[in-house]
C-alpha cells in the first residue's frame, strides 16, 4: 500500500500530470483529426506548466499552509524530546554526508540542532526508513549531527517509520507524556501536527524550509517561470493530496481499533 500510494501521488504531481496531458494531446494531433482536442490539450498543458512555474500563483498556493505555524521561540517550558521526521537521503561515498541529506532533511536537522542546544538535557529523536539503501534515514541524519557536536547519548533513532502516521505512532511510544517538539518542513507542519496528536502527543510545532515569500520584489525573478516556484506548486499539492488521503484513512479505521506499530530504537553508540 505504501509503495503504491508513492506511485500514483508521484504520477499525480503537476509537472508529470501536465506533461501526461501534453504528450496526449500529441498522439491525439498524429493518430487523428481531432485537431481542436488536440489543440486544447496542448494548450492546457503548456498553459499549466507555465503557471505551476510562475511565483505569484505558487507563493498565494503555499505560503498559506507554511506560515500556519510559526518559528520555534523558546518559551521556558523544558524541552525533553526533539523530533527530526525523516525526508529522503542517498547513499555516495563521494559526497560530504551533509550532501547526502536531502535539502529538507538538513534543515530540519540544522533546526532540531540549534533547539537541542538552547534546551540542555534534552534528547534528539531521529526517524526514517532505509528507502531501498543500505542505511537508514534516521542514521544518515545521526552521522550527520554528531559530526556537527551532537553527543551520541542524546540520539535516539526510529529506523523503521516510512511515512509521518508510523513517525507518529512509534514516537508516542518513547516520549510518553514528557514534552516534544516536532521538527518538520513548514508546508507538511499542519499534517504532522494532525497525525501525532491522534496518537495522543501534544507537540511544540517547530517549522522550518519555508520555501515560499512574498518579498521577491526584483520582476526578472518574480515573474520568470522558474523551477523554484514549481517545487512550491508540488509541496501544496503534494500535501493537499495527503490531507485527503488523511481524511479518507480516518474514516475507513474510524471503526477499527489502532494497531501501534513498535518502533526499532537505537542510539547512535550502537
Amino acid at each position: 500500500m505504501f509503495e503504491l500510494k508513492k506511485i500514483l501521488s508521484a504520477f499525480l504531481m503537476p509537472l508529470p500530470l501536465l506533461l501526461i496531458i501534453g504528450v496526449t494531446g500529441l498522439m491525439v494531433l498524429w493518430f487523428t483529426r481531432r485537431q481542436k482536442l488536440a489543440s486544447v490539450l496542448l494548450a492546457c498543458s503548456l498553459l499549466g506548466i507555465f503557471l505551476v512555474a510562475f511565483q505569484p500563483l505558487s507563493t498565494r498556493l503555499l505560503s498559506p499552509l507554511e506560515r500556519e505555524y510559526k518559528g520555534y521561540i523558546p518559551s521556558g517550558q523544558p524541552v525533553d524530546y526533539i523530533m527530526v521526521l525523516g525526508n529522503s537521503h542517498v547513499v555516495d561515498k563521494e559526497l560530504p554526508m551533509t550532501s547526502e541529506l536531502s535539502r529538507a532533511s538538513l534543515m530540519r536537522l540544522a533546526e532540531a540542532i540549534r533547539i537541542h542546544n538552547l534546551s540542555p538535557g534534552s534528547k534528539i529523536i531521529l526517524s526514517g526508513y532505509d528507502g531501498g539503501t543500505e542505511i537508514s534515514q534516521a542514521r544518515m541524519m545521526a552521522k550527520v549531527a554528531t559530526a556537527l557536536g551532537v553527543n551520541k547519548l542524546d540520539v535516539l533513532l526510529l529506523e523503521t517509520a516510512k511515512d509521518t502516521w508510523e513517525e507518529a505512532f512509534q514516537a508516542a511510544s518513547v516520549v510518553g507524556k514528557r514534552n516534544l517538539v516536532l521538527v518538520t518542513s513548514a508546508s507538511h507542519m499542519p499534517r504532522a501536527i494532525a497525525e501525532f496528536k491522534l496518537a495522543g502527543l501534544d507537540p511544540i510545532p517547530a517549522p522550518t524550509n519555508f520555501l515560499a515569500s512574498n518579498k521577491i520584489h526584483q520582476p526578472w525573478l518574480k515573474y520568470a517561470p522558474k523551477a523554484q516556484y514549481l517545487e512550491q506548486t508540488e509541496r501544496f499539492w503534494h500535501e493537499t493530496l495527503g490531507q485527503w488521503w488523511q481524511k479518507l484513512r480516518d474514516m475507513a479505521d474510524s471503526a477499527a481499533p489502532v494497531n501501534v506499530v513498535q518502533p526499532v530504537t537505537k542510539d547512535t553508540t550502537a
